[in-house]
């Protein structure tokens, strides 16, 4: 049996509820629609007449998992937020379990939407008063700098580079980038065995800076990424489009968050995650502007009482409903950081 064929097999073995959800996250990722107010090209994250919003340099990021200290208080940015009666959040739907749509219900839920309706409850008093607006992985950052949303709740990676275009809350979850390709592939790992193969990333992903320093000869790089001529086939716009790519044989596998590629294998019986564990550490956190200070301290306050109560904090609550079966042994949120400054 072909690669293409085995892969395609996969593709119809789905069933179930997961089956349905992955269908529609397929349909999700290949139109990339926000999930209200128009198409992409309305939320205006790409072409003429975008600016960007000028970045602190963070040459000198040593720790960039410190954050600002949590405070209640108000100011510009939750001053809008309010004015305005709505929060609106740059989130996923196509992830499942981090943030999808519920073929049944239509809702978006997961791990990243429980922590969306939490911030809204605490600056909004209601978890409900929220604008959800998919945003693909390559444009959380034109997102935010944009003015097109609030926060991005949205398995974003904090790290140094990043902090020159986005200010970040205090980590909420710890992950690490893996390999994921089929279970009866030769690659073994993020390791030689991925030689001459074909390996889908995410555009503005850090699997993709991962493998611009070591990519052990696979091939990860459209011939004309970054141009209009891109052929969003090894790097493309959404992550999950990888996902699609492997089940149609066209690479061989994806390098992403261990988080993600969880879901996506139980999405997918026919794929596993390569290796015995990630390669990285890497943490998640909550991206606002830079420079929306005021903002970045109120979600740390969520932050604070999101993670109190142990085994019955709001976040092991979300992490056994959604993240458990995937991602076992999980024992409580990843500590917080803050800057002594």
């Amino acid at each position: 049996m072909t690669r293409t064929s085995s892969a395609r097999t996969g593709l119809r073995g789905w069933g179930g509820v997961t089956g349905m959800a992955v269908a529609c996250a397929v349909t999700a990722s290949l139109t990339l629609l926000p999930l209200s107010h128009g198409g992409a090209r309305t939320l205006g994250l790409t072409g003429p007449g975008t600016t960007a919003a000028v970045p602190a340099r963070a040459d000198d990021c040593t720790d960039p998992e410190a954050s600002l200290q949590p405070s209640a208080a108000d100011g510009p940015s939750i001053e809008k937020i309010k004015e305005r009666g709505k929060l609106i959040a740059g989130v996923d739907q196509n992830s499942f379990r981090w943030g999808y749509r519920n073929p049944e219900t239509g809702k978006l839920e997961g791990f990243d939407i429980d922590l969306v309706h939490a911030i809204a409850r605490d600056i909004l008093g209601d978890p409900d008063k929220v604008i959800f607006r998919a945003i693909p992985t390559n444009q959380r950052i034109a997102a935010l700098e944009n003015d097109k949303v609030d926060v991005v709740v949205r398995t974003m990676t904090i790290n140094c580079s990043r902090l020159d275009q986005v200010s970040f809350s205090t980590a909420y979850f710890q992950a690490g980038q893996q390999v994921l390709a089929p279970k009866t592939s030769p690659i073994t790992g993020y390791d030689k065995s991925l030689a001459g193969k074909r390996v889908c990333t995410a555009e503005g992903s850090t699997a993709y800076e991962a493998l611009e320093k070591q990519s052990f000869g696979a091939s990860f790089k459209d011939p004309h990424d970054g141009t209009e001529a891109d052929e969003d086939q090894l790097t493309v716009p959404n992550q999950l489009d990888c996902l699609v790519r492997l089940q149609l044989g066209e690479v061989d596998a994806v390098v992403t968050d261990n988080a993600l590629a969880a879901g996506q294998a139980a999405q997918d019986p026919a794929v596993v995650l390569k290796g015995d564990k990630p390669f990285t550490t890497e943490y998640y956190g909550v991206a606002a502007k830079h420079g929306a200070d005021d903002l970045v301290a109120r979600v740390n306050h969520v932050l604070v009482d999101y993670r109190k109560g142990g085994a019955d904090s709001p976040w092991m609550v979300s992490y056994r409903k959604w993240l458990a079966t995937g991602l076992p042994g999980i024992s409580g949120p990843p500590a917080p950081k803050y800057r002594s400054n």
